[in-house]
């Protein structure tokens, strides 16, 4: 009952984590599952005042704001249509023991992948040149390069929320 072929199948697995796969513009992108809350139908939101462009707003997202950053303006990928394969993905991380929520407008969903801590390819250097401070790794895909979208450093960054020190302080800690 207890196969040696079975057990090492589940350590194996155990070693993969999975990953949703979406594109903006001709690039492919992966975050990991547990890091997406939901994904949603494009639907216009509330713009706030005094934004950047690529700030499209807030959503209410069952009584709460939650900032909504459409991904192909921020990368300055080109300009986006909002059609009915616009999706938005609900992206959900604790950091310093604070949930963050914030939703991410992408050209659309592909799939799951799986990829193993052996898949994932360091994020090249490339200077001042190119901005990849939301890459954190490369997976091969069939011949086809997935960027692994970094969740933790895309909610730390000030235009989504404020600096993990202010938080602090206002929740008095």
């Amino acid at each position: 009952m207890n196969d040696p072929q079975q057990t090492n199948e589940v350590t194996d697995l155990s070693s993969v984590d999975q990953y949703l796969t979406f594109s903006i513009g001709d690039e492919d992108y992966g975050v990991e599952i547990l890091s997406v809350q939901e994904i949603r139908g494009w639907e216009p939101v509330a713009r706030v005042p005094n934004t950047p462009d690529y700030l499209m707003g807030v959503l209410n997202l069952r009584g709460n704001a939650v900032p909504v950053i459409d991904m192909r303006l921020r990368m300055h990928a080109r300009k986006p249509d909002y059609d009915h394969t616009t999706v938005v993905i609900i992206l959900r991380t604790e950091l310093r023991s604070h949930e963050r929520v914030a939703g991410i407008v992408v050209d659309d969903v592909s799939d799951v992948m799986n990829a193993g801590i052996d898949d994932i390819r360091k994020t090249p250097d490339f200077g001042d040149r190119v901005n990849t401070e939301f890459i954190k790794g490369l997976v091969d895909v069939g011949g086809n390069m997935v960027m692994l979208f970094d969740v933790d450093n895309f909610m730390r960054h000030p235009d989504i929320y404020d600096a993990d020190d202010s938080i602090e302080a206002q929740a008095g800690g």
